[in-house]
């Protein structure tokens, strides 16, 4: 088996890990106050030697997505807490956990946009400084 393919043990802690982890992050984003905001887990990779979670979600509205970021980044402990409460059964160790944003939509609306001419560079060209500064 090459080292690029997912072993069963990594997909099925990645998996694990993401059902609990949606549950955590929309109780909190709700416990918070924070209403209106949808806040999913698109994937899980977990490493080779199952010690680090990568994290990547997806959060609608994008406009609050940084800002929820950099709050979750800054609450990690207490994420990786209640899931290891969530998770005592399944898991031996909890892989120490990393967020990113899976702006993957955000990109394929993006190309969609390009496609049905709904973003043309030529007729306003101040969309190449947009693209230049992303």
């Amino acid at each position: 088996m090459s080292n690029v393919e997912e072993s069963q043990r990594q997909k099925k802690i990645g998996s694990v890990l993401q059902r609990d982890l949606v549950e955590v992050l929309q109780g909190a984003a709700t416990q918070g106050g924070m209403q209106g905001i949808i806040i999913s887990v698109s994937k899980v990779k977990v490493t080779v030697d199952l010690s680090v979670a990568k994290v990547y979600l997806s959060i609608f509205p994008n406009a609050k997505a940084k800002e929820l970021l950099i709050g979750i980044k800054s609450n990690t402990p207490l994420i990786r807490h209640e899931l290891a409460q969530r998770t005592k059964n399944q898991l031996r160790r909890m892989p120490n956990l990393e967020f990113f944003i899976d702006d993957s939509l955000e990109y394929i609306e993006k190309i969609d946009r390009s496609l049905k001419g709904e973003d043309n560079p030529i007729k306003d060209p101040s969309i190449l400084d947009k693209r230049k500064k992303s």
